[in-house]
Formats: structure tokens, sequence, C-alpha cells
């Protein structure tokens, strides 16, 4: 079967038009799936989940969050690639980084191949904004790979009525043990159920395959539940 491939959109925001890349699945229509960048951009390693995404039976969208600073996506590869996506990801105003992640969504709500519900689905710099996301607007499940902005965000949890999925590593260098375990107990405290998943040796962006920090047993378990819990709480009919 030929791999899901990328179009190139665009999202209207209050500032103008926000490119997106978006994939459709063989069907042709499935569920909404918003996809939020790590600090790294759209890069092919997220346009790789995107097309997994797809294959599964879902529209997935992929805003390109950094429009705003004219920036093209970081080779997480390269040397330097770290600094490089941290200092870029500080130059993002986050009020409206969210802001413009919320009008992807609702553009992704509106789209005629959408149908069955709409979730977000995060990475790292995206796993903390997809949180976010879901504790402003309505979406029917959400998925957070170590959300490097959760820490901060906490104060949102009540909001996040969603049903939630989480990943963490446990040997995670930005962050440590205390703070995911600050993390669970926010995010685990309402009515809203929560699976909060951790990986024993795993550290920060585990998922990505082509980064220094990639688990390769991590990443296929946390993708096998990701794609459990989505065909639980955002079914492909």
């Amino acid at each position: 079967m030929t791999r899901p491939e990328a179009e190139t959109v665009t999202v209207a925001t209050v500032a103008g038009d926000m490119p997106a890349r978006r994939w459709l699945p063989p069907a042709g229509k499935g569920p909404g799936l918003l996809l939020l960048q790590e600090i790294f951009g759209v890069s092919a390693y997220i346009q790789r989940r995107a097309a997994d995404l797809a294959e599964a039976g879902y529209v997935v969208l992929a805003p390109e969050l950094y429009w705003r600073l004219d920036a093209a996506a970081i080779n997480e590869a390269a040397p330097g690639a770290i600094e490089e996506a941290m200092g870029r990801s500080q130059q993002l105003d986050w009020p409206t980084t969210v802001g413009d992640a919320v009008a992807a969504l609702n553009h992704l709500k509106a789209a005629e191949d959408v149908s069955g519900g709409t979730g977000v689905i995060g990475f790292c710099f995206g796993g903390g904004l997809a949180f976010n996301v879901a504790a402003v607007e309505e979406v029917d499940a959400l998925v957070s790979y170590y959300g490097s902005g959760l820490p901060g965000l906490l104060n949102l949890a009540p909001q996040v009525t969603a049903p939630s999925l989480h990943h963490f590593g446990t040997a995670d260098d930005f962050l440590d043990t205390d703070t995911v375990a600050r993390i669970r107990e926010a995010v685990t405290s309402g009515s809203a159920p929560v699976e909060f998943e951790t990986y024993e040796g795993a550290n920060h962006a585990f998922d990505n395959d082509v980064f220094v920090l990639h688990h390769p047993e991590a990443s296929k378990l946390a993708w096998q539940r990701t794609l459990a819990f989505l065909a639980r709480e955002l079914p492909v009919s």
C-alpha cells in the first residue's frame, strides 16, 4: 500500500494564512487529528508520524507553527540542532501560538473529509501545546508525548475534560522524576479518563528516530499504546 502523502494547505489566522500540511487516510475521510510539532518544526520525523496516523485512518493536520518567524524545519540530526531549535522556540509568543493551534483545530473540524470526532496529539513542545489546546477547546482525545511545557500549565488541568494519554521517560534530562510525578498528580486529579505511561531508561524525545535520544523499545511500546488509545477514544468507522 502506498504511504499517504502530504498536501500543503493554509489555515486562516488573525495575522494571515498559516501554512500547514495535511494527510488523508486511504478511505479519503475519517476522524481528525491535529498534530503539533517538536521544537524542530514539522520535520521529516513529524511528517513520518503524520503518515503513520493517516495510515491508521485519520485525517492529519500539522500546522507550521514557526510561520511567523519565516523559518523552515530544523534537521534534528545536524550538529547544534538542539541549541538552534530551543532558541527558535523561545522566540514564539505562547498565547499567540496557542491561538494558531486553535485556528488549525477549527480548520480541521470544519473540513468536509473529517467525520467521527477530532483529537490532538503533540510531541515535546507540541505535547504541552496540545494540552493547552485541549484545555481551551473541545476535543475528543489528547495524546501528549513528554510535554515540555506541562510544568507551567498544570493550572489548566481541571479544564482538560477529554480522555488523555501521556508518555514520559524515566531518564528525561529535561523533566526530572519529581516534575513528572507532579505532572501525573495534576493531570490525574480530575474526572476525565487519563492514561499516564512511563518508560524505564528513556530520555526526552525518545520517539524521534533520527535524534540522539531515540529509545527504540520505548518508542515502539508508546506508539502501540497511542494507536490503541486512539482506537478506543477516537475510533475509525
